[in-house]
């Protein structure tokens, strides 16, 4: 047999002189030729190797990403015959015997069947009563089903016997996008590939080259674009890339050209768009945005162009120099300024509130609109204190005065931290300003703690305030009652802290003995301390009479009142001193 592939099969051009799309012209004729799925090409050579060849395939992923191409490899691997080789085989270059009936599905012993319009028990009947009979001229009858989710209840409990307890001349493969839809008695009979989905980069130098091959150019950024664009589908990369050659014929294809053609706004446009957005100017973010639609971007699609900068900063934030950024050299830098700029905790809410409105953009009636307003709460949202500080506040509003002002006021723009810890942490040498070198980073465990908030690790400091403290040095031990909801990786993360901030390794660990005295968490205190304060409030005059007066009334929390510019405050009772009396004249000024 010509081992020579007939035009229109391997790559040539279509019979007849007619144009071939990219999309079929390029189709992968080898496992060597498929992109990104590398573990599923091993998993099956080793099988061809050790002769464990399953008699059920199922290949699911995406649209585009080669499950009915990788089907018919797999059926001519199962099939090579060629010379002295008669075994299955993933080399299939040359094409063996079968391979050009194959590919061109016309072969006696491959069944091609699409579920999507064939989806009933006669269909599937028709497949069992050939079953039976040995192949016509290959080593195995394989069936292809296509789209095999789409098949009716009856039709997938007619397959299951025969799927279960095949002849062993059968072989079947299974394709489909819907891998939840398909029954787990179907599932559980099969071996199953989950083809993934190609990486950006990897197909845009897949695109790339063959580009290179059609004699044309296309800016790498544009190329970019496209691969972003296909969403991990080489078949919708080549489709767009098809749509791009024609764009200017006979001239290279620009980054310009490819946005136009997507519709998507310049990419430089949609950066200043996100600056704009995180220094809170909504001003210059809208009229940005509009000038964008007047230029023809779609809403939606400047949405998503905004979630991409977002994911690309936070990942530039987390990996650092690690991270590999698609773009040029500005464009690297820009990004990993926002990440330098922005918190995790403020990138984290950008995206989710971009996410929101991406969604709402897509159902609104007006999309631009949706836009605006998105826009509008973007940038309402970065004048807020940042996430993490929030949280503090929010739980320092329900913590009691101490006696002497343990905290600051809120208005002063320090960061409160628990008042236990304020008390502990003042009284140490680095907190009252001494200059004392030998003195210890860390006196006390409150003045850990403290170390903790000032670094925002919400997480770890709220773990921290919950730990029974048994001993503690100054010079690097720690040891605390172990607690049934203690976090597994507390006493990792609380040995790195304490180590990258003194010169000496510290030694933490667990007891389960009973201490000789009760022993109370940081968390435990303030909320003896919080009770404590309340009810020496409600026993003061005034409060009571309050109360009374509103049967239904209750205290939520206990706070010091700033003092007003120019006036005096009553400071709150304190237990077991008296209240000082108020200014008299400048109550009766006022």
């Amino acid at each position: 047999m010509n081992d020579e592939s007939p035009p229109g099969l391997f790559g040539a051009a279509a019979p007849g002189g007619a144009y071939l799309v990219l999309a079929r012209k390029y189709r992968p004729r080898t496992f060597a030729d498929l992109i990104g799925q590398e573990a599923m090409v091993r998993t099956i050579a080793n099988a061809f190797t050790l002769g464990r060849i399953a008699h059920a395939t199922m290949l699911t992923g995406v649209r585009g990403v080669g499950k009915t191409t990788t089907a018919r490899l797999l059926a001519r691997a199962l099939n090579y015959r060629r010379g002295e080789i008669d075994a299955p085989s993933i080399e299939l270059d040359p094409p063996g015997e079968h391979c050009q009936a194959i590919m061109e599905s016309r072969h006696p012993d491959v069944f091609e069947m699409d579920a999507a319009s064939r989806t009933g028990i006669g269909d599937i009947r028709e497949i069992l009563d050939s079953v039976r009979y040995a192949p016509v001229m290959a080593r195995h009858k394989v069936y292809i089903i296509d789209e095999v989710h789409m098949l009716s209840t009856q039709a997938f409990n007619g397959l299951l016997k025969t799927l279960e307890e095949p002849p062993p001349h059968v072989k079947f493969i299974f394709a489909t996008t819907e891998i939840r839809k398909v029954p787990v008695t179907v599932l559980s009979r099969c071996q199953r590939f989950d083809l993934k989905r190609i990486d950006s980069e990897q197909l845009a130098e897949h695109l790339a080259a063959i580009c290179a091959k059609e004699g044309v150019k296309v800016d790498a950024d544009g190329i970019a674009l496209i691969a972003r664009a296909a969403e991990g589908s080489a078949r919708d990369g080549l489709s767009l890339l098809d749509q791009a050659l024609v764009q200017k014929p006979g001239e290279s294809v620009g980054a310009a050209d490819i946005r136009d053609m997507l519709g998507l706004a310049d990419r430089g446009r949609v950066l200043d768009l996100f600056d704009a957005i995180a220094k809170g100017d909504s001003k210059t973010a809208i009229l940005e945005a509009r000038s964008q639609y007047d230029s023809g971007a779609d809403p939606s699609l400047i949405l998503r162009d905004l979630l991409d900068i977002g994911h690309e900063a936070a990942r530039a934030q987390a990996l650092g120099a690690e991270a590999r950024l698609i773009g040029g050299a500005d464009w690297t830098a820009r990004v990993r300024g926002l990440g330098e700029t922005l918190t995790p905790a403020q990138l984290s809410r950008l995206w989710q509130m971009l996410l929101k409105a991406f969604e709402e953009a897509s159902k609104a009636p007006d999309p631009v609109a949706a836009l605006e307003m998105a826009l509008v709460r973007l940038c309402a949202a970065q004048k807020l204190p940042p996430p993490e500080d929030a949280a503090r506040l929010l739980r320092d509003i329900s913590s009691p005065v101490q006696a002497g002002g343990g905290r600051e006021a809120a208005g002063a723009g320090t960061t409160a931290v628990p008042p236990s810890v304020s008390r502990s942490a003042a009284d140490s040498p680095t907190a009252s300003g001494e200059a004392n070198e030998d003195a210890p980073k860390f006196p006390s465990f409150e003045a850990v703690v403290a170390a903790v908030a000032e670094e925002r690790d919400i997480e770890l400091e709220l773990a921290i305030e919950k730990l029974k403290i048994t001993r503690f040095s100054p010079h690097g031990e720690i040891v605390f009652a172990a607690g049934p909801d203690q976090p597994r990786d507390l006493v990792r993360r609380l040995k790195a802290f304490l180590e990258e901030r003194t010169p000496f390794e510290w030694t933490l660990r667990a007891t389960s003995e009973t201490p000789a005295a009760p022993v109370e968490s940081l968390a435990e205190r303030r909320k003896r301390d919080e009770a404590r304060a309340l009810e020496d409030l409600k026993k003061q005059p005034f409060v009571a009479e309050a109360l009374k007066a509103f049967p239904k009334a209750e205290i939520v929390a206990v706070r010091e009142p700033s003092a007003p510019a120019g006036g005096d405050v009553v400071p709150m009772p304190q237990p077991g001193k008296p209240t000082p009396a108020p200014n008299r004249k400048k109550e009766a000024d006022r």
